[in-house]
């Protein structure tokens, strides 16, 4: 082989070997490639998925706020803040639509509250919540809330303007400069088929995915939820503690607040002031026009209460006509002068058909004329009623409870029968009830939880706390009848006596099964003269109380006993006494019956109008007890 050949050879060998390295190099570069795009790619599903983390994150928030009782407020400042925490978003906020005399408007009900909160302030001296917002005059922008639409755009400064109009634009220029706000998307919100509001979201970015708007257009349905969920969760907590005739507190409300009310006082050593008010002849009213009439006075009153309460006053309906105020931080001059207001407001008032109407008002303070809750009410009440026997319309100042109270007569009597073993309750039983009575303060709850054990002796089946509800009941009956304050003062101590001559009965005769022999009829019905002349006689300072648990088995129809009285021979608080104590009997349960539902109690009591009792008496009744369910 020649030198020329050789050179050939090498050259063709030179050119495989580079061909070889082309091709590894061509390869090398198909992999660096193809690893390249893989990375870029996972970046792009890592980025994807951190963003889906984020949103189904936002949307858990959402859910839990579902499962809350929370108040709408709170469930509105969690959406906005979570969506600037878990999504990035530089803002956003919910605008509501809302009215008043001025007419409609749009304000922030919640905002996510960063640093740009405290830039806008700095910039506007005022905060976002803060302007009467107009709706932007932007077309598209009305479209897209019309029919509810997402709407997206860059245009800040036409939105904020469009907003409120009266801010300066080259501060407005000046804060987008500062804010990283790139562009703005509005979602609209629904609430039970009708528009909610808005939610409003500023990004840093001027590009919006179609995955961002999707997950925005699902967030603002879990939005809808939880707005629905939360204001169900508002109106049953309204409604469990409103009035729904006046849609003023109710009784449950006030003697909460008033409980509460009086600690602060304690603590601060400062005053305040309950109003007691009572309309003036409804039961005329009821008479003459019907009882629609009677609901529309007791709803001109409410109104009249609501026109002329601070916003820390705090105005119930406390059942039928009565209603109590309680005025935080306000002595009884002030008090006065707040219920003679009150008077002149509801003097005023006209109503179709019925004409003016008035009512009777009393006055008193805590830590003034009382420092016990229950003695301050029963002073307001025995001042409201003061005005009322002195021609009604007129405000009375309640006296200073160094009187003797119908509590303090209630407990001296119990303490007399328990020391004094004027019924067969044991000596360990004796002592623990008179105990509680001797540490308790008067218009304490203690007194009925004696009564109540008192019962129990005779009667397992008594159900705790029904003392206290017939106290109740009995005193809104004889509300209805128009007794004087201290006719209603002896019912009270007779409910709480009444029974007690059954205490003195054989056990086996009150929890027998089989049907009761003439004789252990005759023995029941000697209970209500043991009651009065055995064991209640002796004690002088209830005299006046024993002629009305003598005839409280009397019946309407003359078949009662002991004295077959019928009629009105029979005293109204007796007769009171007796529907009481039977329809809660028909509540209990006995050796020979289960017992009985509200409402089949309530059809008992009608069987037996004109016999055991007046129909009026058992209208009244039931009308109260009805009202009381509800």
């Amino acid at each position: 082989m020649g030198f020329f050949d050789s050179i050939k050879k090498f050259k063709h060998q030179l050119d495989q070997v580079e061909s070889t390295v082309y091709s590894g190099k061509q390869s090398l570069l198909e992999v660096y490639e193809i690893n390249a795009k893989l990375e870029a790619e996972i970046a792009a599903r890592t980025r994807e998925l951190d963003r889906a983390n984020r949103q189904m994150l936002t949307l858990q928030h959402i859910w839990d706020m579902m499962n809350s009782s929370k108040p709408l407020s709170s469930v509105l400042n969690a959406i906005v803040n979570s969506l600037q925490g878990e999504l990035g978003y530089v803002y956003s906020f919910i605008i509501k639509e809302k009215a008043d005399n001025d007419g409609t408007y749009l304000q922030v009900v919640a905002s996510s509250g960063n640093d740009l909160d405290l830039k806008f302030f700095e910039r506007f001296n005022c905060n976002v919540s803060d302007f009467r917002m107009g709706f932007p005059e932007i077309s598209e922008l009305k479209d897209a809330v019309k029919d509810n639409k997402i709407y997206k755009s860059v245009n800040l400064k036409e939105l904020i303007c469009g907003f409120v109009p009266e801010l300066d634009i080259q501060k407005v220029e000046e804060f987008l400069k500062t804010s990283h706000m790139k562009s703005y998307i509005m979602v609209p919100l629904m609430s039970k088929q009708t528009h909610f509001g808005s939610l409003l979201v500023f990004s840093s970015r001027e590009t919006v995915s179609d995955s961002e708007l999707n997950f925005l257009s699902l967030f603002a349905k879990q939005i809808e939820l939880a707005i629905t969920i939360a204001d169900l969760f508002e109106a049953v907590k309204q409604q469990a503690i409103t009035d729904g005739m006046t849609g003023l507190y109710n009784r449950r409300y006030f003697e909460e607040f008033i409980k509460k009310e009086a600690i602060r006082a304690n603590r601060q050593n400062t005053k305040f002031t309950v109003i007691g008010l009572d309309l003036d002849h409804l039961k005329q009213i009821n008479d003459t026009y019907g009882h629609n009439y009677g609901d529309i006075a007791i709803k001109a009153i409410a109104e009249v209460l609501k026109n002329n309460a601070r916003s820390i006053d705090v105005a119930a309906r406390m059942g039928g006509e009565e209603f109590n105020i309680l005025l935080p931080g306000v002595d009884s001059a002030g008090g006065c002068i707040a219920a003679e207001r009150i008077r002149k407001a509801i003097e005023a008032v006209k109503l179709d058909k019925i004409g003016n109407i008035t009512a009777s008002l009393g006055v008193a303070t805590y830590l003034e004329h009382s420092d016990d809750i229950e003695e301050l009410l029963e002073i307001t009440d025995r001042a409201m009623y003061e005005s009322k026997r002195n021609g009604r319309n007129r405000v009375t100042i309640a006296r200073p409870a160094y009187e003797t109270s119908w509590q303090e007569i209630a407990v001296n009597t119990f303490v007399d029968i328990l020391t004094k073993h004027r019924i067969p309750v044991d000596d360990s039983t004796s002592r623990l009830l008179t105990k509680k009575l001797e540490e308790m303060n008067i218009n304490n709850e203690k007194l009925y939880q004696v009564a109540d054990a008192l019962v129990s002796t005779y009667n397992p089946e008594h159900i705790q706390g029904s003392v206290k509800k017939k106290v109740e009941l009995a005193s809104l009956l004889a509300k209805r009848f128009d007794l004087a304050k201290d006719t209603i003062d002896k019912l009270k101590i007779a409910v709480l006596l009444y029974d007690i001559g059954n205490t003195m009965l054989p056990k086996e005769v009150l929890r027998k099964t089989e049907p009761l022999t003439d004789e252990d009829k005759a023995s029941i019905m000697q209970h209500p003269v043991i009651a009065a002349r055995e064991i209640l006689k002796p004690i002088s300072n209830i005299s006046d109380v024993i002629p009305i648990i003598e005839k409280h088995h009397e019946n309407w129809n003359g078949t009662g006993y002991p004295a077959k009285l019928s009629g009105e021979q029979i005293p109204i608080e007796s007769q009171i006494i007796l529907i009481l104590d039977a329809y809660f009997a028909l509540l209990e349960k006995r050796p020979y019956r289960e017992a009985m539902s509200k409402d089949d109690a309530i059809e008992q009591i009608q069987q037996d109008i004109n016999q055991k009792w007046s129909e009026k008496l058992a209208q009244e009744f039931i009308g109260i007890i009805r009202n009381e369910s509800d």
